[in-house]
């Protein structure tokens, strides 16, 4: 079913960068990049449907906080009927915008930033501002993880995210369709 959604939603908005959602190998393989021991504040970056949300909420803390910005308004509206969690958070609106919907959420800083935006797509404005607003937003030692498909040139994310970023590592998941290029980048 999440497959025809994002087909559906593909094909009228053309944000939205891939026919099918994130595998589940992929999803685990990008977060054990995260440590689920402790209380974290997580942003998600374009959840779609909610696959990686439904991982991140079967891992995080009973105190942890998991805010999700989504640009299209129909998986908007499937995140808000799909998941009812008080440590969840829900909003229509564009990454660039990080930092005020932390304030929001009553939160100064992210641990981690999950991104399934596509910055190919992104005018090099705006993906200069995401990254850089995304920055601002993790707390030292934070954690930017981007997953995007693996034929993206460096021009794309990767430079930017070296701009800004002390260390950035990349690594490519050939267990989705599309393969992924998944970037770490360590505040």
């Amino acid at each position: 079913m999440d497959t025809l959604v994002y087909l559906k939603n593909m094909l009228r908005d053309k944000q939205v960068a891939s026919f099918t959602p994130t595998s589940a190998f992929a999803i685990e393989r990008i977060c054990s990049r995260i440590d689920f021991g402790q209380r974290n504040v997580i942003v998600e970056y374009g959840p779609g449907t909610g696959v990686f949300t439904h991982y991140l909420l079967g891992h995080l803390t009973h105190d942890s906080v998991l805010i999700l910005i989504e640009r299209n308004e129909d998986f908007v509206h499937i995140l808000r009927e799909t998941f009812h969690d008080p440590r969840l958070f829900v909003f229509h609106e564009s990454a660039e915008n990080v930092a005020q919907v932390l304030a929001d959420c009553h939160e100064e800083q992210a641990d981690y930033i999950v991104s399934g935006i596509p910055f190919s797509f992104l005018p090099h404005e705006l993906r200069a501002t995401i990254v850089a607003s995304s920055h601002e937003c993790l707390k030292p030692g934070g954690r930017f993880l981007a997953y995007q498909t693996f034929f993206q040139m460096d021009r794309f994310l990767r430079d930017y995210l070296d701009r800004r970023f002390r260390a950035v590592e990349t690594e490519i998941y050939l267990f989705n369709a599309p393969p992924l290029k998944v970037f770490e980048a360590v505040k």
